[in-house]
């Protein structure tokens, strides 16, 4: 993956490329491999199951540096938040959506969601470019005055890292080529928004289809701040696993088609998930709990779909008591 996504990059930097069809295929593919180092590498190194090594997970965590974003945002918006309130309406990060995004029935709806199963597609490509701009500044601020960032200083010296880091992958991903192609430079830049839309559109699919779904339930607190269903029990009511058949899919993704066993063992390794599903569908199976999953990414997709044109009509459903 690391191979997919830097070979590219110093091909456009290094080779005389006169192609613009060639540049575009050259970060495409670089797109991909983004797609494979945030979920295959850095998922699993900032969970702590990439190496039973401490220090090899904190290297390759880095990797989501390297690609842009931060690791120390990651770990609070996904272990903390969404590992934590799995589709739990204004604590789970992942379905927190911007205004023209419905996600929950919980959220509040407005008229542009009745067309979101038609334009979401096209945000979740622009994701990422939102990711490395400005989302990680905005989301490292909420946390920090959520309580989950230790103090000021701690804030000060995050926010200048975040900064260093991303100076150093716009600059090989974006400012080298402007300044060593001969290509003009708006030429370079929809090149590399393109690359991030193939890396947008690939993780945005991957991560909701597993969790906005028809099958995936929305359960809130009580009164007193308690859940109904216990931890594991809540991770299966809101986890659905797709395409479990597919090897080179499993590979391609770092296992997340077994959402189900990432969400109950985020610190077991992926390349585990398909030994020990049969045993979780077993057991979930012989104490009544659900186990929800597609057959194929495809499916899991038009699911998806489905889900986010009946979002998009469904009233708000009220935030007190149990979904």
């Amino acid at each position: 993956m690391l191979l997919l996504f830097f070979a590219p990059l110093a091909a456009i930097i290094f080779l005389p490329i006169a192609s613009i069809p060639l540049l575009f295929g050259l970060y495409i593919l670089s797109g991909f491999g983004m797609a494979g180092i945030g979920m295959g590498i850095m998922h699993d190194a900032i969970h702590g199951s990439y190496s039973k090594n401490k220090t090899i997970n904190k290297i390759m965590g880095y990797t989501i540096n390297l690609i842009g974003a931060n690791d120390k945002v990651w770990r609070l918006q996904h272990n903390v938040l969404h590992h934590s309130f799995t589709n739990i309406e204004d604590h789970d990060d992942d379905i927190n959506a911007p205004f023209f995004l419905r996600f929950s029935p919980h959220a509040p709806k407005n008229k542009l969601h009745r067309f979101q199963h038609l334009y979401a597609w096209f945000f979740y490509g622009l994701s990422t470019i939102s990711w490395i701009t400005s989302k990680d500044f905005i989301s490292y601020r909420k946390y920090y005055k959520m309580g989950l960032v230790k103090d000021r200083k701690t804030y000060i010296n995050g926010v200048i890292k975040i900064i260093a880091w991303k100076v150093v992958y716009y600059s090989y991903a974006l400012v080298l080529p402007i300044i060593l192609t001969s290509f003009a430079p708006w030429i370079v830049i929809l090149a590399f928004l393109a690359m991030h839309f193939v890396t947008g559109l690939t993780i945005s699919l991957i991560f909701q289809t597993a969790h906005v779904s028809p099958e995936a339930s929305f359960p809130l607190p009580d009164e007193h701040g308690n859940m109904e269903s216990e931890r594991l029990a809540h991770q299966l009511e809101t986890t659905c696993n797709f395409g479990v058949k597919s090897p080179v899919l499993s590979w391609f993704v770092g296992g997340l088609t077994h959402q189900i066993e990432h969400h109950l063992f985020p610190y077991i390794s992926h390349i585990h998930y398909r030994k020990i599903s049969p045993i979780v569908k077993q057991t979930a199976e012989e104490f009544g709990l659900p186990y929800h999953s597609s057959g194929s990414f495809l499916t899991a997709v038009i699911k998806h779909f489905k889900m986010l044109r009946d979002l998009g009509r469904m009233e708000l459903q009220p935030i007190q008591g149990n979904s």
